[in-house]
């Protein structure tokens, strides 16, 4: 059955499209991996199921929403420039902008995210009130985001921010009263990884699209070498914050897992990153981007490992 007939599995996999589900399920890892790293032990059991409804409900609803609120300019985006039929990019795992596409009504897209979001506010109230004000912060900074394509290459800082926001809301819901220091320690990390592995690689996926549309993303507006050079600093820094974490952390990792984790932040951040320094290709951000969405679920296995040793 193709993905875009009517009922059945496939609608579904127009929903999870709008969702960008498979990305939204490595997502899951970071707060799970937060809460870990945080305690250095598991929570207790009906805070795991509570935070994991949360985070894919949230996941899930702030993803749809970015193509809610980007829905103008994705249908634009059709008309003067198409999207790239790259099946091998997660974000196009299924299909690409199912709403702007005319495949979801916006009734329909509108409804997802509300349901879904709604879920996830409950869910996270009742682990902390503090992570549901977190996620409506997240909400906010997301349609924010949204609006500044054509205002500003600063949007990334927006995304940054952002994306942290799960793995602090899995803090607060864990610890109601997190050590500052720790804390910030944690939100620097995620921040230089979703800049670098995420966003400006994402960006760098779309700039054909994105230069048609006049957008102001950091690719399009600063140019390749600035681009390339602000993806390999950021991921650097993630690399050396993530090492220090790693020390201090409650959750101590042994020797080879420490070391582990260098060599996996190497392999799917720095090494990709480097690559993209020195071509500049389109097909190299694309690469970078897969691989950095899969960080944080390594790292969640090596924690795994080490509380079952």
């Amino acid at each position: 059955m193709n993905i875009v007939e009517q009922g059945g599995y496939s609608r579904i996999m127009l929903f999870m499209a709008l969702s960008r589900t498979p990305h939204g399920l490595l997502d899951i890892c970071t707060p799970l991996l937060a809460a870990l790293l945080w305690l250095g032990y598991p929570p207790e059991l009906q805070v795991i199921v509570l935070g994991i409804i949360a985070a894919f409900a949230g996941y899930t609803a702030v993803y749809a929403l970015n193509d809610i609120i980007d829905y103008q300019n994705d249908k634009k985006k059709i008309v003067q420039a198409g999207f790239h039929r790259d099946i091998g990019y997660l974000d196009a795992a299924y299909i690409r902008h199912p709403l702007a596409q005319g495949l979801l009504s916006m009734k329909e897209a509108v409804a997802w995210a509300g349901g879904w979001m709604t879920v996830s506010l409950l869910s996270a109230y009742l682990l902390n009130p503090a992570c549901a004000f977190i996620l409506v912060i997240g909400c906010i900074l997301e349609i924010l985001y949204c609006l500044m394509l054509q205002v500003s290459h600063l949007r990334t800082l927006v995304s940054g921010i952002v994306k942290t926001l799960g793995g602090l809301a899995a803090i607060f819901a864990v610890d109601a009263s997190p050590d500052p220091g720790l804390l910030l320690l944690i939100f620097l990390w995620l921040f230089f990884w979703e800049i670098g592995g995420q966003n400006v690689p994402a960006d760098w996926h779309d700039i054909q699209e994105d230069i048609s549309m006049k957008a102001k993303t950091v690719p399009v507006s600063l140019g390749p070498n600035i681009a390339s050079t602000i993806v390999l600093v950021t991921l650097c820094l993630s690399l050396v914050l993530g090492g220090l974490l790693f020390q201090i952390a409650p959750l101590q990792f042994n020797l080879p897992l420490y070391w582990s984790t260098i060599f996996v932040g190497i392999y799917l951040l720095i090494l990709p990153a480097v690559r993209l320094f020195q071509t500049k290709d389109r097909d190299e951000a694309s690469a970078l981007f897969n691989r950095a969405s899969y960080y944080p679920c390594i790292l969640l296995v090596f924690a795994m490992i080490t509380l079952a040793i």
